[in-house]
């Protein structure tokens, strides 16, 4: 059982690593990049409304070479934008 699961109003900021674990788990085919239909499904199961939305914006925000995913070299940005924007705890 996580040590979190007996707190009941408390949260916790996620480290950048933390966030990259959590996203890399929507990596469905393995390649270690993220498309929009993997990030849309990550954001849709971390509790975020309207994950298609999101995730175009992600895209448009991080990929920075335009190929449509993100990289591992994009990831770092990918992350600063959404703590930025929709901040991940854990509560």
């Amino acid at each position: 059982m996580p040590f979190w699961s007996g707190l009941k109003s408390a949260s916790f900021p996620l480290s950048d690593d933390q966030v990259k674990g959590l996203l890399m788990r929507y990596d469905t085919n393995g390649d270690g990049r993220l498309s929009r239909e993997e990030l849309k499904a990550a954001f849709r199961k971390l509790g975020l409304r309207f994950g298609g939305w999101r995730a175009r914006r992600a895209l448009r925000h991080a990929d920075a070479d335009g190929d449509g995913q993100i990289s591992e070299d994009e990831m770092k940005e990918l992350i600063r934008y959404a703590a930025s924007k929709w901040g991940f705890t854990i509560s």
